[in-house]
């Protein structure tokens, strides 16, 4: 019996309980509270029009609503508040809501105390989605009972009943999960770390304090993954408590996974254990190898590597990942909307042999975009651009080419819709080229989320007709 969470159930019945949100993640936690008994009141600043789906959700319980522009001004008189991962955790009405005595959580924070299994988590600016999918699937193959959550899969508050001291839970995290989080996890990866989510967190430094938080409380009995090859993660490791585990692409390392030959290599004490040849790696580029190197360290010594193997040279990828919508008159499209940053879009780049035509902007997050220039001259043969961060790509491709004084044919193509977007990309196509969405910005001046840009794009590409 899980006697934490018997006796959360007890406490929670007698409390009066906010949950900030009426999102995907709230929905479900907001209907485990209600079966609990609890007095459950929803915020959301949207007015009841523009949640019709949730009421539908919700239809039929007793759940009390707090709406409109102004509901947090209402949030007095509650025992328990829980935050959604985008709300920032000082703000005025919550620090007055706890300096009068509310307890401010979070569904996974919750979670985190009452999980009974051990815990895999993994955060990081780029790579932690396809690196926590391959950690699941890796356990899952060698035959473990295995739970997926935190930014994906379900949210596990929910299910927590039905998790067993036996099983595994792999969880995603991110910086606004993690900037209140002190719960520590068995096994923590962070995959690297660079400029990200600037327009929510207020410096460089918030930011990367909050991804500490995966491991500032871990133990000498846990284990920290980190890149070695990141100047940020790898200082990470004076710091930890638990053993640091690095992997590293570019570097010869005594002790943990490193890429030589061509292949990925488990070094241990003078043992080698090989891994996969990076040829055989059924999703492209240079950073899936090094997703598949976090993942393997992390899962090292619970799995044969015939495991991590097999999982190698079979998992197509995760959707909105350098994604293969369809090929037309010998044009293919890819979707890689999850590319909500520079360093997103520098990675799908690299991924490619030859140049492709790109498309990219959106909402602008506050991180510099100059990064970006050098592999746009090196890799696009056409840019075209949309929404509020066009501008800044453009301007960091022409920087570049001023600085370096180089030659660069490159038309760039301005578009006010996704539909003008997908249609002058594809004129500008010939047989053999790749069309890329690798927005390098957040999604959110357009669309709910990169999930709905990225449907939203495959939905416009699979309405095109070859072109006669």
């Amino acid at each position: 019996m899980n006697s934490k969470l018997e006796q959360f159930k007890n406490d929670i019945k007698s409390k009066k309980v906010a949950v900030l949100g009426i999102g995907i993640s709230n929905i479900p936690l907001i209907k485990y509270l209600i079966n609990l008994g609890v007095d459950v009141t929803a915020f959301d600043k949207n007015i009841s029009e523009n949640l019709k789906d949730a009421f539908s959700q919700l239809e039929g319980l007793p759940v009390h609503y707090s709406l409109g522009n102004d509901y947090l001004s209402r949030l007095k008189c509650f025992d328990v508040i829980f935050r959604t991962p985008g709300m920032r955790h000082d703000l005025p009405e919550l620090v007055d809501a706890v300096d009068r005595g509310a307890e401010l959580t979070s569904e996974m924070e919750v979670f985190l105390n009452l999980c009974p299994a051990q815990v895999f988590a993994v955060t990081g600016s780029d790579g932690k989605t396809t690196t926590t999918t391959l950690i699941y699937k890796i356990l899952t193959e060698e035959g473990y009972n295995c739970w997926l959550g935190g930014n994906i899969g379900t949210p596990l508050l929910s299910k927590i009943d039905d998790v067993l001291e036996t099983d595994k839970v792999i969880l995603e995290l991110s910086s606004f999960q993690l900037i209140t989080i002190r719960n520590c996890s068995s096994i923590a990866v962070i995959t690297n770390i660079s400029p990200n989510h600037l327009d929510v967190h207020k410096s460089l430094q918030e930011y990367i304090d909050a991804k500490k938080n995966i491991f500032i409380n871990q133990t000498d009995k846990d284990k920290l993954i980190l890149n070695f090859d990141n100047v940020i993660t790898r200082s990470f490791g004076d710091e930890a408590k638990a053993k640091c585990v690095y992997f590293s692409r570019i570097n010869n390392l005594n002790n943990g996974v490193v890429f030589q030959n061509g292949k990925i290599i488990v070094k241990n004490d003078g043992k080698e254990i090989e891994i996969v040849d990076a040829d055989s790696i059924k999703i492209p580029g240079v950073h899936n190898i090094e997703n598949y190197m976090a993942a393997t360290a992390a899962t090292i010594d619970f799995v044969k590597p015939e495991t991590i193997r097999k999982i190698a040279t079979t998992f197509n990828g995760v959707e909105h990942r350098i994604e293969l919508v369809r090929e037309l008159g010998g044009i293919k499209f890819y979707n890689s909307s999850i590319d909500s940053s520079p360093s997103r879009t520098i990675a799908a780049l690299s991924t490619f042999k030859n140049k492709v035509i790109l498309i990219a902007g959106g909402k602008d997050k506050g991180i510099p975009y100059e990064p970006l220039g050098q592999l746009i001259a090196e890799k696009v043969k056409c840019l075209v651009l949309i929404g509020a961060t066009a501008t800044r790509i453009e301007e960091a491709f022409n920087n570049y080419i001023h600085q370096t004084d180089i030659e660069c044919e490159l038309k760039i193509i301005h578009c006010d819709t996704y539909e003008d977007v997908v249609n002058k990309a594809y004129e500008e196509a010939t047989p053999g080229d790749c069309i890329i969405l690798s927005p390098a910005s957040t999604s959110f001046d357009m669309f709910r989320n990169f999930e709905h840009r990225g449907n939203v794009f495959k939905e416009l590409v699979n309405r095109l007709k070859a072109s006669e």
